[in-house]
């Protein structure tokens, strides 16, 4: 161990996630949060990851410190519009590259976090060669979503997939997994598995935005003023279908004119999105669309929203995501929209923090949600239910709490010698918050 962490008794962690961001990049911030709170309980961590500003290619490794993260950033150009066979070279030169130096740095434990799944070859490689503890977290369920959404359709694609999600799970002191359908299909691959759920979180602090800077917001967007606002923040991939909106928009406008969508993100659909809310005479009208923005930049817009919104397409296997966006609107106290069923739409139907769209008619959805936005104690009710979801069961520091106790846990059972079938099975996290 370092001298700086032997002082503070606490561990050298590696920590590889691809698709780092802090608050200034666009993205989701889970391994920045959770990495600069390993540091401040003395641990020592150091994040490997890619940089893929777009028309920026270097070579060589390049250091920066995060409030305290020593972060190692390699170019590697990555895009959501890029084709298959180039999205599967990035992939594969960055597990190289991770492999390499996730090695050559001092360890007491390494931690991979997908996607993609192939982050888990450096991690092993390196907790290996180290001889310590490998911890695995698992973002969306691979390869068993591509399949069911008819991506991933070649045999040996889907045998060599699965046989890696296998290699990953089979060399884990303990899975991290950010829902319960997302644990159990980890435990349906190996069961025995040892895995933990622990889902994105709410940053209370971070979507505490004062009044007076809101009311800036909507002033300085002459489109919006008092009016009501829906929002959708985050990708505009294959499997967020955020169409869905613009058709439900069309259907709102006609019960409420004055209501207002604004979609912000970035990725594939994009251009098809903006496409069909001119064709629809929306766009800059009721629908108005901003590229990507920093993550800083979200909580006056949600501040702004009246209601939040998550979709993706009718495919079973994505109602297990753990997208930010949903966790985010509780963190701004917000209720959310959201077309898919699931945990989480369960937790919308026991709490009364959102509401639970019809996945296929997105015309009905459009009268649900104008129904909704001007009603005022109903907004109340659910400005409230999603303030208490995100103190009492989803707040950064109680899953953080929970995320080191992982960490802890497994260095101590390598220590031990403990591992295996006596310590397998399920821990949820989430969502009562007790196991």
């Amino acid at each position: 161990m370092t001298t700086e962490g032997r002082d503070r008794g606490g561990m050298r962690i590696v920590y590889i996630h691809q698709y780092y961001c802090n608050p200034t990049m666009t993205g989701g911030i889970r391994s920045y949060e959770q990495a600069r709170r390993l540091v401040a309980q003395g641990h020592t961590v150091h994040v490997i990851t890619t940089d893929i500003t777009p028309g920026k290619r270097s070579l060589g490794w390049r250091r920066t410190d995060d409030d305290g993260i020593q972060v190692h950033w390699f170019s590697v150009p990555y895009a959501n519009n890029m084709s298959f066979a180039r999205r599967l070279r990035a992939f594969a030169e960055f597990m190289v590259l991770a492999a390499a130096k996730a090695t050559a740095l001092k360890a007491d434990l390494v931690f991979a976090t997908s996607t993609p799944l192939t982050v888990a070859v450096p991690g092993v490689v390196a907790a290996r060669l180290r001889r310590v503890p490998f911890v695995f977290e698992v973002r969306d369920l691979w390869p068993e979503v591509p399949i069911e959404m008819g991506v991933l359709r070649n045999p040996l694609a889907r045998r060599l997939a699965g046989a890696l999600a296998t290699f990953a799970y089979r060399n884990a002191e303990e899975v991290v997994a950010l829902s319960p359908g997302m644990a159990a299909g980890v435990t349906a691959r190996r069961p025995g598995t040892r895995t933990t759920v622990i889902p994105n979180a709410a940053d209370l602090a971070l979507f505490d935005v004062a009044p007076d800077a809101v009311q800036r917001f909507r002033d300085e967007h002459r489109w919006l003023g008092d009016r009501p606002l829906i929002v959708y923040t985050g990708a505009l991939g294959a499997v967020n279908g955020v169409e869905y909106l613009v058709r439900a928009a069309r259907r709102m406008r006609e019960s409420d004119p004055d209501a207002q969508v604004l979609i912000v993100g970035h990725g594939k659909e994009w251009d098809a999105t903006k496409r069909l809310a001119a064709e629809y005479g929306l766009l800059d009208h009721t629908v108005h669309m901003w590229e990507k923005v920093p993550k800083a930049d979200l909580p006056v817009i949600l501040g702004a929203a009246t209601m939040s919104s998550s979709f993706v397409r009718p495919v079973r296997a994505l109602w297990d995501n753990s997208a930010n966006k949903f966790f985010d609107a509780l963190a701004a106290s917000r209720p959310i929209a959201v077309n898919y069923g699931g945990w989480q739409a369960d937790l919308l139907r026991e709490t009364g923090a959102g509401l639970v769209l019809d996945p296929y008619d997105a015309e009905q959805a459009g009268v649900v949600l104008a129904a909704h936005l001007r009603d005022e104690l109903w907004l109340e009710q659910a400005r409230a239910a999603a303030h208490r979801l995100a103190v009492e069961r989803f707040s950064r520091d109680l899953l953080f709490a929970q995320f080191e106790a992982v960490l802890n846990r497994s260095a101590a059972g390598r220590t031990r010698g403990r591992r295996g079938p006596a310590q397998a099975g399920v821990t949820m996290e989430t969502p009562s918050g007790t196991a």
